[in-house]
C-alpha cells in the first residue's frame, strides 16, 4: 500500500495512508476464526482514527450487518451512512438521549438498573423501539450491572417488561493475555447470568468476545462477536505473532536538516544532548498529528523512522508540529529537505509506536489529528 503517496503531500504536512482492503481482509480473518457466531464489528471514535464513513462502508460491503459504536452521537452518524445496519450504543441511553435513539433505530446498551428503568418508561410497549442490549459486568467495574444490580433485578423481573432483549452481553478484561485466570473466571459467570437471564426471558443471544476474545477460541464467541482493534491492524494478543494486516501508514517530509556538535542540545527541554557530531532532520508532522509525545522522551524504548529503508532514530522531544531525527548515519543524499520518511509503514506498525511511547497501538490510532492528510486505498469511500 502507500506506492504513490508521495504525490497527494502538500510539501510540508503528514500524510495518513489507510488501506481499506486490509481492514476487509482483517474483517475476514476475524470471521473466519469465530464460525459459528456472527461477527460485528466496534468502529467508536471514528473507526478508531481511520474515518467512519470509508470503514463503514467496506464493511458493510465485506458482509459486516452488526456495528457498535460508543456515543449516540457516534450512532446517528453510522445511520446516515448505513441505513439498514443494527447500531448498538455502548453507552446506553440517558433522559436526553431517548427520543434521539428510538428515532434512529439505534439499539442501546443497558448498563444500570437506571437505565434499564429510562429504557422500559421511554414509551415502547414491548415492540422493536424498545428493543436493547443487556449488560452485565463479569469482572471489568466499568460499565455492566455489577453483582448487587443483577441480583436486585432477577428479584424483581418485571423491570425488564415493555423491553425486547435482543442480546445479552459483557466484556472481558484480560483476553490479549490467553493464560490469565480471569478469562476463565469471567466466562464461568457470563453462562451462570445468562442462564439466569433466559429463565427470566426466554432464549437470548449471547456475545462476549472482543478483538483478543476471538482469539482464545470457541466457547468465548457465543452468538455475536464484536472485534474492534484488531479490524485495523493492531496485535489481539500481547506476545503472539499478529496475524493482522496493518492497515495505516503515516509518511511526512523532511523540513530542514542541519549539523550539531558534541554537548549541543536538540528539542524542548535541551533533554537531549549531542554527543558527536551529527546531523539532525527536522520533519514536518508531531503530536498535533497523533504521533505521541512520548515517543521521543522515554528512555530504552527508542522509536525509529524509516528513511528509504534506513532505520533513523527519533533525537529530542516530540513537539506540535515537528519531529527531529539523527540521521548521522545514513547517506547524505537522503536526508535532504523534501525526501519523504515513513513514520509508519511497513517498518513501523502503531504497535511498535505504541511501546516506545509507553502506551497501547489502541490510542496511538484513535488519536490520529485532523491535520493528516488522509488518503484511502481499496475498500469503498463513497456511494
Amino acid at each position: 500500500m502507500g506506492a504513490d503517496h508521495s504525490a497527494i503531500h502538500d510539501g510540508s504536512g503528514a500524510t495518513l495512508v489507510v488501506d481499506l482492503d486490509a481492514v476487509a481482509e482483517n474483517y475476514d480473518t476475524l470471521r473466519q476464526k469465530s464460525p459459528g457466531a456472527e461477527a460485528g464489528a466496534a468502529i467508536k471514535a471514528d473507526a478508531y482514527g481511520l474515518g467512519l464513513e470509508p470503514v463503514a462502508r467496506t464493511l458493510s460491503a465485506a458482509g459486516c450487518r452488526t456495528f457498535f459504536v460508543a456515543t449516540v452521537g457516534e450512532g446517528l452518524a453510522l445511520r446516515h451512512i448505513l441505513p439498514a445496519a443494527e447500531i448498538i450504543v455502548l453507552n446506553g441511553p440517558s433522559r436526553e438521549s431517548v427520543s434521539l435513539i428510538l428515532d434512529a433505530s439505534l439499539s442501546p446498551t443497558l448498563n444500570s438498573l437506571h437505565q434499564i428503568d429510562l429504557w422500559r418508561h421511554s414509551g415502547g410497549d414491548g415492540d422493536e423501539a424498545a428493543s436493547a442490549y443487556l449488560h452485565f459486568d463479569t469482572g471489568m467495574n466499568r460499565l455492566g450491572l455489577g453483582a448487587d444490580e443483577a441480583e436486585a433485578l432477577f428479584a424483581d423481573p418485571s423491570r425488564l417488561h415493555d423491553i425486547s432483549i435482543s442480546t445479552v452481553m459483557s466484556h472481558l478484561a484480560c483476553a490479549d493475555t490467553p493464560d490469565n485466570p480471569m478469562n476463565a473466571a469471567q466466562l464461568a459467570a457470563f453462562r451462570a447470568l445468562r442462564a439466569r437471564l433466559e429463565g427470566v426471558i426466554g432464549p437470548v443471544r449471547a456475545s462476549l468476545a472482543n478483538s483478543p476474545g476471538v482469539f482464545l477460541g470457541p466457547d468465548y464467541h457465543f452468538d455475536l462477536v464484536r472485534p474492534g482493534a484488531a479490524l485495523f491492524g493492531l496485535a489481539p494478543q500481547i506476545g503472539a505473532r499478529n496475524p493482522m494486516r496493518q492497515t495505516v501508514e503515516i509518511y511526512a517530509k523532511i523540513l530542514q536538516v542541519r549539523s550539531v556538535d558534541t554537548h549541543m542540545t536538540v528539542g524542548y527541554g535541551a533533554a537531549h544532548r549531542v554527543e558527536r557530531p551529527s546531523r539532525i532532520a527536522t520533519v514536518g508532522a508531531g503530536y498535533a498529528d497523533g504521533y505521541p509525545r512520548a515517543a521521543g522522551s522515554r528512555s530504552g524504548e527508542t522509536m525509529h523512522a524509516f528513511i528509504a529503508g534506513h532505520r533513523v532514530p527519533l533525537f529530542g522531544r516530540v513537539s506540535m508540529d515537528l519531529i527531529t531525527l539523527d540521521v548521522s548515519d545514513i547517506p547524505e543524499a537522503l536526508a535532504v529537505p523534501g525526501q519523504e520518511v515513513e513514520l509508519l509503514g511497513p517498518h513501523a506498525t502503531p504497535d511498535s509506536l505504541a511501546a516506545s511511547a509507553g502506551t497501547i497501538g489502541y490510542e496511538v490510532i484513535a488519536r490520529f489529528g485532523n491535520r493528516l492528510h488522509r488518503v484511502y486505498r481499496g475498500g469503498v469511500t463513497r456511494r
